[in-house]
């Protein structure tokens, strides 16, 4: 007596769902390696081409004009004086954002002096810009 199958059955592996977890894991570490890469440069830039400028709710505006000039909130100081006038708006209010206002023709050692106090006092500083016509 012949007992066995005439057809022989086969045997098969859905991956379809294999697919999609795949996709999950691998967008998982994409991201994750971003957020873990310490040679990440973060930088606060300012919207050009929008034409919108930074709405910080806790803001100090420093303005630094044509003939280097330096003014906190249109009051005019000293170069020697820029730090301890910004202090006095950051204890009311110490996670404050510098907002920098340069005309184009300043150099950079001018500019440089409003990033250094505000590295010494340890405050975000957003560069103005005008919009792209």
């Amino acid at each position: 007596m012949n007992l066995r199958k005439r057809t022989k059955g086969s045997v098969e592996v859905h991956t379809s769902a294999l697919n999609d977890i795949m996709f999950f894991l691998m967008l998982f570490f994409l991201l994750a390696s971003a957020v873990v890469n310490p040679q990440v440069v973060k930088l606060l830039l300012p919207q050009s081409s929008s034409g919108q400028q930074s709405t910080a709710k806790k803001a100090v505006t420093v303005s630094i004009d044509d003939k280097f000039n330096y003014f906190v909130d249109k009051k005019p100081v000293t170069v020697e004086g820029l730090q301890s006038s910004i202090e006095v708006y950051q204890k009311a209010a110490p996670d404050m954002t510098i907002v920098l206002y340069v005309a184009k023709n300043v150099p950079a050692e001018n500019i440089m002096v409003a990033y250094d106090v505000a590295n010494k006092l340890k405050l975000k500083l957003v560069l103005a810009v005008e919009p792209k016509k």
